[in-house]
């Protein structure tokens, strides 16, 4: 595939939608470098992928991929030995999460995503790492005072020293406001100074560090805190030492694992692309295509992909089994070159492991390579003219291709004589068909109509014109020559007759009885569709009866097997049974035997006994009597026993003539006339509170703001949130309290520790809103 047949076919718009679904930067810098692939395992591969994130979608889930960042950089200089700033390191951090999240989803994922699978078991959970730099940088990207004990110990010295300062500089402020042009303490050079009046410079003494624009003020560090500033920008100093040497530590840390983390950047990256891909066949409503290496093409109702749904036409094409080639005649409207350019980006689409916009079973082959000669290229640089321009492509295509080749020609022999266009047109076209390749070309001479007819793996098509209204369809009609419409054209827009009279007189024989013969052509074959889709209605209800009665026969099947082995187990036991009671009686009789004193009725007894000892098989049970349903009308308030569930309730309301609103205990439900015996009436009718379970389709938001309310109303919205969360199923809620003073952030999560069902809850992350959210799990 060469980058011009790309830039025709206009492959660049596709990569630019794809890039739009992309996720992350590492995703969209691999969609950049799809191309198509020639290779038909790795074609169905990619097939696959796509299929797999479709899945995912139609079940209304989605990867988590949120917080990856592109950290390929930081990985290098920190394998090199340098040193990474903070945001760097938590972009790091940031990254592992999100790894981990993708990771566990893939791998929790019900249904059979086996190349997904594959790819988040390569991604390496970094736990350990994640933690280290978490407990070192805060969200927001500063060094945390729990970092390392040195650092806590330098941060509390300069805060003892900078209050130090505060108190003597207040105190100077206070016994000497009248030297000083504002009461204010400010900081100069990283220095705690006082704006002093310039005349008493001297008076206050110290150390000038900055004057204001007039000079009448002079910013000056007193005397008496210059010992304390110095010890205090020693701290600060020190500070800046230990931070970069937690920097550097956390860095070459993050060196030590630089393998894992590219690994999971490239996992990352295939998982986005994969995403993106689903996301772009749901919204172009694509299918995924089988693939084959016969060149052969099946697709129905194919959409251009770069048309609006609103705006494009669909159309069916087929080529590759009975014929080889089409010629698409006609003239010079009705969308030919868009079928051509839709075939062809759907080809490449489907190679680079794009769905395409058509119905379902739809079929593409991999071709080698991919021809196209579409639009006009003529180039002044080159003094070349039109025909020459195309000719230029045209032998480039003919020296190049092969069987696997797709060739798209449009307006073939254009630019020239239309005789000689024409003779050159069907010498190329036997020249491609020759050597196997699939063409499909466009072209306005009349010659090519019959050029269709006279060859084997030919077949003509043209698009459709609607004469009432005189205006292109733009449907593709495979079998049927394009035909000239201009004399009737010309009569609608209401040239004369005796005109169009006389310039039929100058159209050969010939071309009559071929237009007369597309005419024809064009008639059958819409009487044909009309006819072949009202068989196909009757097949697909003769298909659902037979699937119907299928479904029917086996159930009977089973319930049938059912009984029998039921009945099987049931006489099995009743004789076990049985043969129990007669050893028993012979027992007795045995007993009776020896015994010399046995009596005749007993005798009689034990022999009747032995009698009845033969199994019973069926239990005779009362016959139910016969329920007789009433088909009077009912009343609200009236008692009724709900027949096809044994339940008794009370008429709510008459909702039509043959319905009813019953309630049942806590329950209101719709009921048939004949499904409701009457029993009784209510002198006053029955109201009950109805019980509504909301399950997980309940909607409830997924977070609490709570800012700005009252402590208590803030617990109390949080009480009654939870319940709604928790009858809306679901496993995870964020709760917003702002960061302030921080006692509405310890109020929710005290609530949490004490709530039976949240099982844990957590700070949320930095792209979560860091400490003003807390993160509910259940």
């Amino acid at each position: 595939m060469n980058e011009r047949i790309l830039k025709v076919l206009e492959f660049h718009k596709i990569k630019e939608q794809l890039s739009a679904q992309a996720g992350t930067i590492i995703g969209k810098r691999l969609v950049s470098n799809i191309f198509p692939s020639t290779n038909f395992k790795e074609v169905v591969e990619r097939q696959q992928e796509t299929d797999e994130a479709v899945q995912i979608l139609r079940l209304n889930k989605s990867i988590p991929l949120g917080g990856i960042f592109d950290i390929q950089a930081s990985i290098k200089r920190s394998e090199i030995g340098g040193i990474l700033n903070m945001e760097e390191c938590l972009q790091v951090a940031s990254t592992i999460y999100g790894g981990r999240q993708a990771k566990n989803f893939i791998e929790s994922f019900e249904l059979d995503i086996p190349i997904l699978k594959q790819l988040g078991e390569t991604i390496t959970p970094l736990r350990s790492l994640e933690q280290q730099i978490k407990n070192s940088i805060d969200d927001q990207g500063r060094m945390l005072d729990s970092a390392s004990p040195k650092l806590r110990g330098i941060r509390s010295a300069i805060r003892t020293y900078e209050g130090r300062i505060r108190d003597k500089l207040n105190e100077i402020t206070k016994s000497r406001s009248k030297m000083l042009s504002d009461s204010i303490v400010t900081i100069r050079n990283d220095r705690y100074v006082l704006p002093v009046k310039q005349e008493y410079r001297a008076s206050v003494g110290g150390i000038v560090h900055d004057q204001s624009a007039s000079g009448q003020t002079l910013f000056m560090e007193p005397n008496a805190v210059v010992h304390l500033n110095n010890h205090m920008r020693e701290n600060i100093l020190a500070e800046k030492r230990e931070i970069e040497r937690i920097l550097q530590k956390l860095s070459e840390e993050i060196a030590t694992y630089r393998y894992e983390l590219m690994d999971n950047l490239h996992a990352l990256a295939r998982i986005d692309l994969i995403h993106a891909k689903g996301k772009l066949a749901q919204i172009m409503k694509a299918a995924k295509p089988a693939m084959n290496e016969k060149g052969y093409i099946k697709m129905k109702q194919a959409r251009h992909p770069l048309i609006a749904m609103e705006n494009v036409v669909a159309n069916d094409i087929e080529i590759g089994k009975d014929y080889t080639s089409i010629v698409i005649t006609g003239p010079n409207t009705g969308g030919k070159t868009v079928t051509l350019k839709m075939l062809g980006l759907c080809t490449l689409m489907a190679q680079s492991g794009l769905q395409v916009p058509a119905l379902d079973g739809c079929e593409l082959a991999v071709f080698n390579q991919v021809f196209a000669d579409i639009g006009d290229e003529q180039s002044i640089e080159q003094n070349l003219s039109t025909f020459s321009s195309h000719m230029k492509n045209i032998v480039q295509i003919i020296n190049e291709m092969d069987s696997q080749s797709l060739i798209l020609f449009d307006e073939l022999g254009a630019g020239t004589d239309p005789q000689e266009g024409a003779a050159l047109a069907i010498s190329i076209l036997d020249e491609a068909i020759s050597r196997g390749a699939r063409v499909i070309a466009t072209t306005h001479y009349p010659e090519l109509k019959a050029y269709g007819y006279n060859r084997k793996q030919v077949i003509n098509a043209s698009m459709e014109f609607d004469m009432e209204t005189l205006e292109p369809t733009y449907r593709l009609l495979i079998g049927v020559p394009g035909r000239s419409n201009a004399f009737e054209i010309s009569k609608r827009l209401g040239l004369k007759e005796n005109i169009i009279k006389r310039a039929k007189t100058h159209v050969g024989v010939d071309s009559k009885n071929v237009e007369e013969m597309i005419a024809a052509l064009e008639k059958s074959k819409i009487q044909a569709e009309k006819d072949y889709e009202k068989a196909n209605e009757l097949l697909e209800g003769s298909e659902q009866l037979l699937h119907d009665l299928k479904t029917a026969w086996n159930a009977y099947e089973t319930k049938r097997e059912t009984l029998y082995q039921k009945a099987e187990q049931k006489a099995k036991q009743a004789i076990e049974k049985s043969k129990e009671e007669a050893e028993e009686i012979v027992k007795q009789l045995r007993s009776m035997k020896t015994n010399a004193e046995w009596k005749e009725h007993e005798w009689i007894e034990a022999k009747k006994a032995l009698d009845e000892t033969e199994p019973s098989l069926t239990d005779k049970e009362k016959t139910s009597p016969t329920v007789k349903i009433e088909t009077n009308a009912l009343s609200p308030g009236d008692d009724v026993k709900l027949v096809n569930l044994n339940q008794q309730g009370t008429i709510v309301e008459q909702l039509n003539k043959n319905e009813y609103l019953v309630q049942v205990g806590m329950m209101k439900l719709k009921a048939k006339r004949k499904d409701l015996q009457f029993i009784g009436n209510q002198k006053e009718t029955f109201t009950n509170p109805i019980s509504t379970v909301k399950g997980k389709h309940y909607h409830v938001k997924h977070e609490l703001d709570l800012r700005g309310e009252r402590y208590e109303d803030a617990l109390l919205q949080l009480e009654r949130y939870l319940d709604d969360v928790m009858l809306a199923g679901y496993d995870e809620v964020s709760i917003i309290h702002g960061k302030g003073t921080g006692a509405l952030r310890k109020g929710v999560q005290q609530f949490a520790k004490t709530h039976p069902s949240i099982k844990d809850y957590r700070t949320g992350t930095m792209n979560e809103g860091g400490s003003g959210v807390t993160v509910l799990k259940f």
